[in-house]
């Protein structure tokens, strides 16, 4: 079924609501009922059956539903860990240290530990939340600041250090193009992915500098005039009780606390991806090595919380709760997600995209069309895999037939994808970063948008200088 424009309804729906009633649940759901009504021939109540069977059918996909389990799972380890005064205890220690005792090393902090861990997207920047949300609160820096830092540094590190699942899918993808050196291919894309490139860079001088504009500058100026960590009357995308544990009363706080499970997570991580990918780590399960590497900090952590007699089961027990019930609200968020990226699947939403742009086009032009093209279809869909799954099978091929250079070629779908998975605010990138950073997900979507739309101009302008080069 050729649905033509009408493909592009539901996604710009969703988002269009999403940003204009900063409501996201409502606005998803509405974007994933339009799809599928769509699809019943415009019978909105078959529509609303549908949509509601494609909810359910989230669950049937393992590594999603793993993804979903592993972000409501990290909510018992924030809870764990600020109950025992892993946190506070951590904050303590790098600020006498003299450690982060400044806007720039607290910023510099969440950049390093971002990209430090590179072997799993999601681990990186939640990892990351944790540990600087409380430096950035107590020195005076916005949480959408943060949420940045992490959203920026999220998937492009994994492209430009592809020794991750991110890597494996990419080859995975060339390989049934029947490239024939897909390794090759990838190591010639890889330093033409300009987006990947300056959103690092970007992150890093974000983390740096007090300079900002847009929203964001809006948002410092909160902070460092009023006081607020959150604008008035907006709720952080982690429920409020995830947030508010106070340190149990006899507890002496210790950077321990925290250390412990996060090295136990950040060493299993890279040891479960070689055991899932049978010897190979470039072919490791991410979602299900993220799973198990957050099940193994956690228990390892209330383990030693027990055996040093701070909490008793029970109070493990209350607080493994309570975290998983403050991480209802983003795993709902995800179900929403994954669910409009089905419904524009079926839609077909891509492949229009795809075709618009392969009409009629001069081959140095190609490249940056590429990049504007995978770059709206993630916005859309808010998926870079699934971008990817469209645009390689179509683009590979297309440069055995013209003059265009297949590294730059690749290099701007995985560009384009990583911008629109970057900016969308139906990305699951987008919503775990917001997370992480204890923010309010439209005010995370609005602050980074001006910079995600900064980079991808100077990304189109670096295509089309190379398209003319190569």
């Amino acid at each position: 079924m050729d649905l033509g424009w009408l493909s592009l309804l539901p996604p710009l729906l969703a988002i269009g609501l999403a940003i204009w009633t900063k409501q996201v649940y409502p606005s998803l759901f509405l974007g994933i009922w339009l799809a599928w009504t769509i699809l019943a021939d415009w019978n909105p109540f078959r529509g609303l059956v549908r949509a509601v069977d494609g909810l359910v059918d989230v669950f049937s996909d393992p590594d999603r539903a793993m993804i979903i389990l592993l972000t409501v799972m990290i909510g018992a380890l924030l809870t764990l860990t600020q109950f025992t005064g892993g946190m506070s205890g951590f904050v303590t220690w790098v600020t006498r240290r003299g450690i982060v005792r400044s806007k720039w090393s607290a910023g510099l902090m969440a950049w390093a530990l971002s990209l430090v861990i590179m072997v799993e997207s999601t681990i990186g920047i939640l990892v990351s939340g944790a540990v600087t949300r409380p430096l950035f609160d107590r020195l005076g820096m916005s949480r959408e600041r943060l949420s940045y830092i992490l959203d920026a540094m999220c998937s492009p590190k994994t492209m430009l250090i592809p020794l991750n699942t991110f890597g494996a899918y990419v080859l995975g993808l060339l390989i049934t193009q029947e490239v024939e050196s897909p390794v090759g291919l990838l190591a010639a894309a890889t330093p033409l992915n300009f987006y990947a490139i300056l959103a690092v860079g970007s992150a890093l001088l974000v983390g740096l500098s007090d300079w900002s504009f847009g929203p964001m500058a809006a948002a410092e100026r909160r902070v460092r005039e009023e006081g607020k960590a959150l604008r008035d009357g907006a709720e952080p995308l982690v429920a409020g009780e995830a947030l508010a544990v106070h340190v149990k009363e006899g507890i002496t706080p210790s950077p321990l606390n925290l250390l412990v499970p996060v090295v136990a997570m950040v060493v299993a991580l890279p040891i479960l991806l070689v055991v899932t990918g049978g010897g190979n780590i470039t072919r490791g399960n991410g979602s299900a090595s993220a799973f198990w590497a957050v099940l193994i900090g956690l228990a390892l952590g209330s383990l030693m919380y027990r055996m040093r007699s701070m909490v008793t089961l029970k109070e493990v027990t209350d607080m493994f709760m309570k975290g998983v019930g403050g991480m209802v609200p983003v795993g709902l968020l995800l179900v929403l997600a994954f669910g409009i990226g089905d419904a524009c699947q079926a839609l077909g939403t891509g492949p229009y995209v795809a075709g618009i742009a392969e009409a009629g086009l001069a081959p140095p032009l190609i490249p940056a069309v590429l990049f504007v093209t995978a770059g709206i279809t993630a916005f859309a869909t808010g998926t870079s895999f699934g971008t990817w799954a469209i645009m390689i099978p179509i683009v590979v091929p297309m440069t055995g037939l013209i003059d265009l250079h297949p590294g730059l070629a690749v290099g701007a779908v995985l560009s384009g994808g990583l911008f629109g998975d970057h900016a969308s605010p139906i990305s699951d990138s987008t919503i775990i970063a917001t997370m992480a950073a204890g923010t309010n997900h439209i005010d995370h979507v609005r602050t980074q948008l001006p910079y995600a739309l900064s980079l991808a101009g100077l990304s189109i302008g670096c295509f089309l200088i190379f398209g003319l080069v190569l």
